[in-house]
């Protein structure tokens, strides 16, 4: 019935069950509704994210619907604004479409005069690192997200390391939490460290970066999945991205510490902490095993670990009230 305003089946049939029964809990909805009580929760983090659950005047702890004239209509306007920024955006893209391809040559020219170079390919990417490391003077930092690295990364990255160790540069390296849990990228952050290098580690990592002697840098052109990536030597962007990585580091924790490993006052891990903020800001399963480096499995694992010692019914409360118990900070959730 909904399914134009971005409401499935399922999440429809939870919404239309508690605005008959408001009171009903999530052992009551999957009772009723016959679903797995991991779907209910689904559909609850759903209807949240639209709107369509507010907190409870009387009991903070609990969720309550919103009447379906005001949260279907804001839904409905949202999809209408949505067609008409579309509508707009695809008039704009047609009227630049033939520009865009007369300056393509010309902008990508002027992108490399000014101090970013595209790399459109794993080769090419693979070449300028082995370029850029044999020019390293003095210091080479570096992000290292995606857990386990694989056996090829890191066997091209061993002659490299090895080199610039003996040449007296220092390297700084900062993998996830999770390498602790895979013994080839462990052994190989041991190896690093005994030759004199410095690794560290933190429980998520906003990018994988390569920072050569504070004036060059190396990113991903756009995601995890591209293939493709920037070498960055403008001086603005550089400075931006060292302070980037100067504020991780000292957040980090050297690979020899146990403190990766220990509890705050509240009992929670660096990860399980971690996996609060991004249930607050809304991530899947999927994003958050991305985003520290383990499987989805263990990730589904943390999350409903947190869930059930908050006694919150979907993540969207599970960060609201990690908030209200002062578990996590609110400038956290952005």
């Amino acid at each position: 019935m909904f399914e134009a305003l971005g409401i499935n089946l399922r999440t429809e049939k939870v919404y239309l069950e508690m605005l008959k029964r408001p009171e009903a809990d999530i052992e009551d909805l999957t009772r009723s509704l016959h679903l797995t009580e991991p779907e209910i929760r689904e559909a609850l983090d759903d209807l949240a994210s639209m709107s369509l659950l507010r907190t409870s005047w009387t009991d903070p702890g609990t969720l309550r619907p919103v009447d379906p004239a005001v949260g279907l209509s804001v839904l409905l306007a949202r999809e209408e604004a949505e067609v008409a920024r579309r509508h707009q955006q695809i008039e704009e893209s047609r009227a630049a479409f033939a520009t865009l391809l007369a300056a393509h040559a010309e902008s990508r020219q002027q992108h490399t005069e000014v101090g970013v170079e595209h790399l459109e390919d794993i080769d090419t990417i693979r070449r300028r690192i082995q370029e850029i490391a044999t020019n390293c003077q003095w210091e080479a930092a570096s992000f290292m997200p995606g857990g386990a690295q694989s056996p090829a990364n890191l066997e091209a990255s061993r002659k490299l390391d090895a080199e610039a160790i003996d040449r007296g540069v220092r390297l700084r390296t900062v993998y996830l939490d999770s390498v602790r849990n895979d013994p080839a990228t462990l052994d190989y952050a041991r190896w690093l460290a005994e030759l004199g290098s410095e690794v560290r580690t933190v429980p998520a990592l906003p990018l994988r970066m390569l920072l050569v002697d504070r004036d060059v840098a190396l990113v991903p052109l756009a995601s995890a999945d591209s293939a493709a990536a920037m070498l960055v030597t403008a001086d603005g962007l550089v400075a931006a991205l060292v302070a980037l990585f100067s504020s991780v580091w000292k957040s980090a924790r050297p690979l020899g510490s146990a403190a990766a490993r220990s509890r705050d006052d509240e009992g929670l891990s660096r990860q399980e902490k971690q996996v609060l903020i991004l249930l607050g800001a809304g991530h899947t399963d999927e994003t958050i095993s991305r985003r520290l480096g383990v499987s989805v499995r263990t990730a589904r694992r943390v999350a409903a670990g947190l869930l059930a010692r908050l006694g919150a019914r979907s993540r969207f409360q599970a960060g609201a009230l990690a908030v209200a118990r002062g578990w996590i900070d609110e400038t956290d959730l952005g």
